[in-house]
């Protein structure tokens, strides 16, 4: 039985949108020292774990997450740091293993890996790799990443990657192991590899009814089980967009411009030319879906509802979308410490 509850944090993508009000967009450099500040802000507060998302686009301040973590890692003392997500279908395991394993020497035994698709696919031809192959890649990057994590000296054979003969994987982390989560969006396969593995399994749980994932739990540990695994071994955490003021429908007023403005550049990025309504958005937000918005009391709510559907054990939530103000995230954040982390903590302490 955990003791203090699920863990909590804040994780950010780096994204570089517009400020609906204002017109303006912060610079790479503005956004970098951001995230740090958020980083060393989130810490101080008392949240558990902290994220940083991998992009190889214009509009996103970070494509190399151990590098920010590495800054975070200087300027905080107890938070857990993990990518999120990193990208490992066009990472090199040896390269992201090592990466990390610096973040953990460099932090004291905080790092952690959240290993996934990603959104977009722009890595792909980036590092010279064929889309197609993205789940026989994945596959098999997982599989070298994890025998990394075990072994010092290492001999290996694969079909995309040269092979390895007793090489010296350096350096070594604090920790025994690494952490190693797999990021899924909602894919059945996805979870059962989870499972098989033995990782973490973090859901990307954006809207809707969470109803909808309690399958891919259920397949998570049924997969886990399968493979050998314990239930006590298997960890599910849920990450989700987040934005919180002291009254309801003061929250639904002032995050609406930002998600609008989140989805219409998010979905433009993508080639598609769409906008929320208000009136989409007020059943996007409605107390039934997994959307994040609204009073402490009812993200108090949410998470408490998904965590008994889940029995997860860690929220994530991702405060820092549409081009929102550093002041108003961190006005989310202190909320988020001091309303709804201890409620929830004690109420999943039971």
């Amino acid at each position: 039985m955990m003791k203090k509850g699920i863990e909590l944090g804040i994780y950010t993508l780096g994204d570089l949108g517009m400020d609906p009000h204002t017109g303006s967009t912060i610079s790479m450099h503005q956004r970098l020292k951001e995230i740090i500040e958020m980083g060393k802000l989130a810490d101080e507060a008392g949240f558990d774990i902290f994220g940083v998302g991998e992009h190889h686009r214009l509009d996103y301040a970070v494509s190399s997450p151990a590098v920010v973590l590495s800054a975070v890692a200087q300027v905080t003392k107890q938070i857990k740091l993990t990518s999120a997500t990193s990208v490992l279908s066009t990472l090199d395991p040896v390269r992201l293993f090592e990466d990390f394993s610096t973040v953990d020497l460099l932090s004291n035994g905080r790092a952690e890996i959240i290993a996934g698709r990603g959104a977009f696919v722009e890595s792909f031809p980036l590092f010279g790799y064929d889309l197609d192959e993205y789940d026989a890649l994945f596959e098999e990057n997982i599989k070298l990443l994890q025998q990394l994590n075990e072994e010092e000296i290492v001999s290996w054979q694969g079909q995309f990657r040269p092979s390895l003969t007793n090489a010296m994987i350096s350096p070594r982390p604090v920790q025994k192991k690494l952490p190693l989560w797999v990021g899924v969006g909602g894919t059945p396969e996805s979870a059962v590899r989870a499972g098989r593995l033995g990782t973490g399994m973090a859901m990307a749980i954006l809207g809707g009814d969470p109803k909808r994932f309690k399958p891919l739990v259920d397949l998570y540990f049924q997969a886990g089980s399968e493979a050998g695994y314990s239930r006590d071994s298997l960890s599910v955490g849920v990450t989700g967009h987040t934005y919180i003021t002291k009254e309801s429908q003061q929250a639904r007023d002032e995050f609406y411009p930002y998600y609008s403005n989140y989805w219409s550049y998010v979905n433009k990025q993508r080639g598609m030319e769409t906008r929320v309504s208000r009136a989409d958005f007020e059943i996007m937000a409605s107390a039934e879906t997994a959307l994040f918005v609204g009073s402490p009391e009812e993200i108090i709510e949410k998470i408490l509802y998904q965590h008994e559907l889940f029995g997860h054990k860690r929220f994530i939530a991702q405060l820092d979308i549409g081009g929102q103000s550093f002041s108003n995230i961190v006005k989310g954040m202190e909320l988020l410490a001091t309303k709804v982390a201890p409620i929830v903590r004690r109420e999943t302490s039971k």
